[in-house]
């Protein structure tokens, strides 16, 4: 698994895909949001505290409702890092959310030359220290 700065070529697109969904759900825009997911591959989506979303009208219409709520906090991501296994990426990154910190693993597939979203879920983790 890579971190940005040491990574091939298609981690580094992966990542920059990875950053484009967090960039646009910062700033609420759901017609990026609707461009980063895939087309052709079948989607699914597990939002915190949601049952799982398959299918990419009822992926795209949980960002509209939940991009919509003049409540909604900004999502900010970072701390990404990236494998790519062919055709597909895996990101694993931090959320921070109003204070609070959940983890997301982002699945991406090349398609027409772009990495896709084909997965995404965001949740808590426990935190533990070893002695």
């Amino acid at each position: 698994m890579s971190k940005k700065g040491e990574q091939t070529q298609a981690e580094q697109e992966a990542l920059v895909a990875n950053e484009a969904f967090y960039r646009a759900l910062s700033s609420a825009d759901t017609g990026a949001i609707e461009n980063l997911w895939s087309f052709t591959t079948p989607v699914t989506c597990l939002h915190p505290g949601w049952t799982l979303l398959v299918g990419r009208e009822a992926v795209l219409e949980s960002w509209n409702t939940i991009l919509a709520n003049p409540n909604q906090p900004r999502i900010v991501g970072g701390g990404a890092s990236v494998n790519v296994l062919g055709q597909t990426a895996v990101v694993l990154c931090r959320e921070v959310v109003s204070g609070s910190t959940l983890y997301a693993t982002n699945i991406f597939v090349l398609e027409d030359g772009k990495w896709r979203m084909t997965h995404h879920h965001s949740g808590p983790v426990m935190v533990t220290t070893v002695d």
